[in-house]
């Protein structure tokens, strides 16, 4: 049984590695957010400040796993195999939650995650232990809720103190700096610049190291001896630094956004490792501490007690542990996807939004306006105009394609850090996801981002994600509640069960994403050339894009359809269902595609002469049609054949296989030829290729009355028979339409 409980280590610190990796995937908003969202450096210079200051955070660690001990559990009343099963439980339930919340791109709290699992596990135990124990226990001897009442106390005052707080002091930058900050930093920037960096100082040391290693004896008495004549100094010191560097035309917002994002990754390594870390290490601390009574108990009899001595992880654990976060950081498309969430919901300007609208956001919009109204009706006019002056987004100062400017990014990183670490010191649990959030979302409020266009689906955005992290505690609970039960009757078992239904749960959730990033891809190739098209100049140049898109839409089409029918032949002849199924899948996807391609015709029209427009729009949209059926004739192809695959029925006879798979060797090689012909745009082979489409439908005519004659022979299945007729049917029509699609595009493309 210890060896089985080894191997279940084992398992923990794997899944472990999983768990860093969404759970950075996840908190990457909290830290990134400010510099990707103004486009303070490059994508590659953030990440690398990010992944030092998050391996910086985690090889300092305190490594004191008490949540994960005993900040939930009280272990001494609790056996090594019952402590097994609430930490296994939680681990599978971690692991799964994080990611489906990183696949739907929505920032949640770790910190919630693990406590509210460790709740419903220990409450599922404790349940059992207390019906086992003749009243000799009652639920408050096993369970420490004061945890969990911390942390929801948190969520209500994260949300609502970082909201209000990020709003009036992004208002009050605003009116000393305007959009036009350039010009008022001569006055405001060395005092901004080292009041930012004194509070950035001051959270690292008292949020972000508060309990490293290092931060022990005579080091920490000093610091917090002397913490007020620490942090004039560093006024002092940054305030001349900054304006030494203003007068060097140093962007002193860069300087404060880069050294905020530092810091708030090195906090959030240092301190939400043990969301990620704690449990594991809590099992294998609890399997040494077993191992080290030399047999004399068994694991449903050893009490563990050990667990209520504070633990010293060891630094092989952090170090590794800092690694496996900035390989999760730098490689996970996840993270960009929920750090896209908050700055979509954060922009200055608007755009396609995400979220639609709900009746609480449209009540609280015009609930607000009509407030907004009447206080606006009793300011006096020239304070008003001063005030609309300071907000006059004509001369707004942004970066190429940032979401917002850095004087709303300093904010954001400044006011996260200080509140962060004013609660800590005050001993208040606020949690870093929601403060980071909410003072992003307070900012770009107070920045009039949040225009009467776009309000109501921002709110809706904000109000989700709000919704989603009450969801975060109530789904940890319930889901680990659940587990650990099915674990504690079904054993061993039960064990190895919820690891494989959590194992396939992930590689489900990794190909419905991999799905998803595919249909977004594509979207946004269309919206670039929208975009492209929008900002021609004249006639000619938007005719010359909108010639470039088709050609590459129509050398896509084509190509596709040459795999897709490779694919499907090949997939039915060896009666492989999968790829059957794959090739229905892309083109359901390709057909989505074709649709939001017809925009750019509307928008490609829409830029060109009437004369031209009316002759070349005509082209195109055929070529889109043509495009369509071709797409719908693979569709046809391959539904039957996927039908026929899954129901058993028999396969086609060696002579039919023969036969058919040699015409789609050929039509495969006819299609190959098209596309090449279209992408060099050079149509001179376009005769020769008409008459071999010409060609090859005769042939396929041919191999159906052939078929014909088969059935009148009565010679083989019926079924079978009317298969192949279908499968020769589709292909011609590939052949038909591919032969009339080159000919417009020839026709689009040339004069």
């Amino acid at each position: 049984m210890e060896t089985f409980y080894l191997f279940l280590v084992i398992f923990l610190f794997v899944l472990a590695i999983f768990d860093l990796s969404v759970g950075v995937s996840n908190d990457a908003v909290n830290f990134l957010n400010s510099a990707i969202g103004s486009r303070a450096a490059s994508f590659k210079t953030i990440m690398i400040i990010a992944a030092i200051g998050v391996f910086v955070g985690a090889s300092l660690s305190n490594g004191m796993m008490d949540v994960a001990r005993h900040g939930i559990y009280q272990p001494q009343h609790f056996y090594f195999s019952e402590i097994m099963y609430i930490l296994l439980a939680v681990m599978l339930t971690d692991v799964v939650l994080l990611d489906v919340f990183n696949s739907l791109g929505m920032p949640t709290s770790t910190t919630v995650s693990l406590v509210f699992e460790l709740l419903g596990g220990t409450v599922a135990i404790s349940m059992m232990k207390i019906i086992n124990s003749n009243g000799a226990f009652q639920l408050g001897d096993l369970l420490n809720t004061d945890k969990a009442f911390a942390v929801v106390l948190a969520i209500f005052m994260s949300v609502a103190i970082a909201f209000f707080f990020g709003t009036l002091v992004q208002y009050i930058a605003r009116i000393l700096f305007t959009f036009n900050y350039k010009k008022q930093m001569k006055y405001f920037a060395a005092l901004f610049g080292g009041t930012a960096a004194t509070a950035i100082l001051y959270f690292m040391l008292i949020k972000g190291l508060k309990e490293s290693s290092f931060m022990h004896g005579d080091v920490k008495a000093f610091i917090y001896g002397n913490t007020s004549a620490i942090i004039w100094g560093c006024f002092v010191f940054f305030t001349v630094l900054m304006q030494i560097l203003y007068w060097l035309k140093v962007n002193i917002f860069k300087v404060v956004v880069l050294m905020g994002t530092f810091a708030l990754a090195l906090a959030f390594a240092g301190n939400d490792l043990v969301n990620f870390i704690g449990v594991p290490l809590v099992g294998y601390s609890s399997y040494m501490d077993l191992m080290a009574q030399g047999g004399t108990t068994t694991t449903d009899t050893f009490l563990m007690s050990s667990l209520l001595e504070p633990a010293k992880t060891p630094i092989y654990f952090l170090v590794g542990s800092g690694i496996v976060m900035i390989i999760a950081l730098a490689t996970s498309k996840k993270a960009q996807n929920v750090v896209k969430t908050s700055l979509d919901l954060s922009r200055q300007t608007e755009g396609d939004e995400n979220f639609g609208t709900s009746p609480v956001a449209r009540v609280l919009v015009r609930t607000c306006s009509n407030i907004a109204g009447t206080i606006d009706s009793v300011i006096p006019i020239p304070m008003k105009r001063w005030i609309d002056g300071r907000f006059n987004k004509d001369e707004m100062v942004i970066e190429d394609k940032a979401s917002f400017d850095l004087v709303r990014a300093s904010v954001n990183v400044v006011l996260s850090g200080l509140l962060i670490a004013l609660g800590t010191s005050l001993k208040l649990p606020l949690s870093t996801t929601y403060v980071a959030f909410m003072v992003a979302m307070g900012s770009s409020l107070a920045d009039r981002a949040w225009g009467r266009e776009s309000a109501v689906f921002r709110i809706t955005g904000v109000l989700s994600v709000i919704g989603g992290w009450f969801i975060t505690a109530a789904a940890a609970f319930s889901i680990c509640f659940v587990v650990a039960l099915l674990i504690h009757f079904g054993g061993i078992p039960a064990m190895v069960c919820m690891v494989g239904l959590a194992v396939y749960s992930l590689v489900r959730s990794q190909i419905a994403y991999k799905k998803k990033k595919r249909k977004e891809a594509l979207k946004e190739e269309v919206n670039s050339t929208v975009a492209k098209l929008q900002k021609s100049t004249d006639t000619a140049e938007a005719l010359a894009l909108f010639r470039e898109h088709s050609r590459e839409e129509v050398v896509g089409d084509i190509t596709f359809t040459a795999d897709m029918l490779s694919q499907a032949v090949s997939g039915f002849m060896k009666e492989n269902l999968r790829d059957l199924k794959k090739t229905l899948t892309a083109v359901a996807e390709k057909r989505v595609h074709l649709k939001q391609v017809k925009r750019v015709g509307t928008l490609g029209v829409t830029q060109l002469d009437h004369d031209i427009a009316v002759e070349k729009g005509l082209y195109y949209y055929q070529c889109n049609d043509f495009a369509s059926e071709i797409i719908y004739s693979i569709r046809r192809l391959a539904e039957p054949l996927k039908d026929h695959i899954d129901n058993n029925f028999s396969p086609l006879s060696e002579i039919q296989k023969e036969e058919f798979g040699g015409m789609t060797d050929k039509v495969v090689r006819f299609l190959t030829r098209c596309a090449d012909m279209v992408k060099k745009n050079d149509y001179t082979p376009l005769d020769g290729l008409v008459a071999e489409s010409v060609a090859l439908q005769n042939q396929l005519t041919a191999l159906k009355k052939g078929e014909l004659k088969r059935i009148q022979g009565q010679s083989g299945s019926t079924k079978v028979s009317m298969l192949y007729l279908n499968m020769v049917q589709e292909m011609q029509n590939v052949v038909s339409f591919t032969g009339n699609l080159i000919k417009v595009s020839r026709k689009f493309q040339k004069e």
